[in-house]
């Protein structure tokens, strides 16, 4: 346990090993040119609060949506309406509102213009059905959550329902 899980250990030493040198170049730049892709689509729906290349990630912010009362939380929570995974949020500290897409080597130009997609989608929706996000998700299993109320009252067992 002192040198982290041994499984990941090999996971990774496996894919270097598989990929080698100019392989993992190769994914590494795949990593950049997906990101930078990212950020050229969606640089004009969501604010971008540094104007520097990326690397193998693009942050943006909330501070756009923010003017209609919405924050990362409901651009994330609308964009699994979408059947996608919602982007790390509120991380890096430095950027208020953080939404930071990161998007590895092995996504398809298919994957990444459906992403860019939902994110214009719900962009769009956030200036002209603001409460669409505030009420999302609407089509997963579990809808949002009373966070107030979960932070209170915590139920840390599972409940068969």
């Amino acid at each position: 346990s002192f040198f982290s899980n041994f499984a990941m250990m090999v996971r990774a030493w496996v894919y270097i090993r598989s990929l080698g040198a100019q392989g993992l170049r190769d994914v590494s730049q795949f990593a950049v040119l997906n990101a930078n892709y990212i950020k050229a689509q969606l640089r004009h729906h969501y604010y971008l609060p540094y104007e520097t290349d990326c690397l193998h990630e693009v942050v943006f912010s909330d501070a756009w949506q923010s003017k209609q009362g919405l924050s990362a939380l409901d651009i994330a929570k609308r964009i699994i309406d979408y059947g996608i995974h919602p982007p790390t949020m509120y991380f890096p500290l430095i950027v208020k509102g953080a939404l930071m897409i990161e998007p590895t080597e092995t996504e398809s130009q298919y994957d990444l213009d459906r992403l860019v997609e939902a994110f214009i989608a719900v962009a769009t929706e956030a200036k002209e059905q603001p409460n669409l996000l505030k009420n999302a998700p609407h089509h997963s299993a579990r809808t949002r959550l009373d966070e107030a109320l979960a932070a209170r009252n915590p139920i840390l067992t599972y409940q068969a329902r």
